[in-house]
């Protein structure tokens, strides 16, 4: 799939059968029945899929990946990272095989990394086998949905 140069992507990644890990797919979920949410605004289902993501997400103008992020913080801390942070993450190692640092590296890679990235991060609890979220990150996912309609806002 083929992306217009002034595509606006949120990508929601993790595993929904590892408790917190699934928080950025759940944020998409959410997101989608949102009406603040523009409609020119690409709303993807990452889950774990790695870098067969690249051709849904190679072209974008902006993209906005919500994901939990291991920080060392308190569970359900809002993390944000962006520009030269991004480069710092660590590829692999992540319950996601191919990580998103990999997705990112096959982009810049490829010439098709995004002009702008910024990844809204929830501290997860517990990655742990289980379909629900921690109460902590369940108490923080209005706190990202916000900090998303916020980013799309200055984006759009």
């Amino acid at each position: 799939m083929q992306l217009d140069s002034a595509t606006t992507v949120v990508l929601g990644l993790g595993n929904l059968i590892h408790s917190d890990d699934g928080v950025g797919v759940h944020a998409v979920q959410r997101l989608q029945a949102d009406c603040r949410v523009p409609t020119d605004v690409q709303l993807l289902d990452g889950g774990t899929l790695g870098l067969m993501l690249l051709n849904h997400v190679g072209g974008a103008r902006r993209l906005l990946v919500i994901d939990a992020v291991d920080a060392g913080a308190p569970a359900g801390t809002l993390i944000r990272l962006e520009g030269e942070e991004l480069r710092k993450i660590p590829g692999s190692g992540s319950v996601h095989q191919l990580g998103f640092a990999d997705l990112l590296a096959a982009l810049r890679i490829t010439g098709q990394e995004p002009e702008e990235v910024v990844v809204l991060g929830i501290q997860p609890g517990s990655t742990e086998l289980g379909a629900s979220l921690s109460a902590p990150v369940a108490d923080a996912l209005n706190q990202v949905i916000e900090a998303a309609i916020a980013q799309l806002s200055k984006w759009l």
